[in-house]
């Protein structure tokens, strides 16, 4: 039930069509891990709490730097030299008091991914490397939890959802994150964000979105973009689509099983 407070917080949302009073209760009893408070995991992070997602966990092992500040919203100069998680949870108990927030200053390893992940109903993958993305998306699909996951170039960026262990219309499995990606770039080939840079609106755009894809996922409305992979490019303000399917030669669903723990990532 929500009270008259959340009633008068949430009217912008209750009175859509699509999302209602139900549709917001859901939210309320919803769970979401962001894995990052950074670029990407900061402005998802203010709107999924904007919304009323009932419980928030963030993993995030850093803290705070001047240079962070460009693009990481939900931090301030004053939060310099503080863990991200701690910052993280000053600026949603300041925005939604209504939100449960869970702070865990761990960095995701094959050793707590399945522990951490397992207890959410939703995971968002905020991260800014290869290793752990991969590390993610194994442990979404062994614990049964849905993942959102975006990535973000110096002007352009993409986001895709992944139900992996789901089956489709059609009884088959959804595509994977490594269906998408089957391997990694070779190391060195993708700079990282402080060698190449990154315009921090655009995290903004693409972590905004992350926390859209969250809403509808939880809520139940509109197309979701399992099996869609929507890529922004920045420097011409284009939006594109793009369809990938299930590669039957998967090591997670595929048709020969592979991977089924996290050990590789050891």
């Amino acid at each position: 039930m929500l009270s008259p407070e959340e009633l008068e917080r949430y009217a912008r949302h209750i009175v859509l069509r699509d999302v209602g009073g139900p549709g917001q209760v859901a939210l309320k009893e919803a769970s979401v891990l962001v894995v990052g408070a950074g670029g990407l995991g900061a402005p998802a992070l203010m709107y999924l709490a904007a919304a009323g997602v009932g419980t928030l966990g963030v993993v995030d092992d850093d803290a705070v730097s001047l240079s962070n500040l460009q693009r990481q919203i939900i931090h301030e100069t004053f939060d310099i030299g503080k863990p991200k998680v701690d910052s993280a949870a000053e600026r949603i108990a300041g925005l939604n008091p209504h939100v449960k927030f869970a702070a865990h200053a761990t960095r995701l390893n094959a050793v707590n991914a399945l522990e951490l992940i397992g207890g959410y109903d939703l995971v968002l993958d905020g991260s800014d490397n290869f290793e752990t993305r991969y590390l993610v998306s194994d442990a979404c699909f062994l614990a049964g939890k849905p993942l959102i996951t975006a990535a973000l170039g110096m002007f352009d960026g993409s986001l895709t959802t992944i139900r992996a262990h789901e089956k489709n219309a059609s009884g088959e499995f959804n595509p994977t994150y490594r269906c998408l990606f089957p391997e990694a770039p070779p190391p060195g080939t993708v700079p990282a964000c402080a060698e190449a840079g990154v315009m921090g609106a655009l995290a903004g755009i693409l972590g905004s979105m992350m926390a859209l894809e969250a809403i509808r996922e939880i809520v139940g409305f509109g197309e979701g973009l399992v099996g869609r992979l929507l890529m922004v490019d920045a420097r011409a303000m284009r939006f594109e689509t793009l369809r990938y399917a299930r590669d039957p030669l998967n090591p997670l669903n595929g048709d020969a099983l592979v991977i089924s723990d996290l050990s590789a990532h050891r």
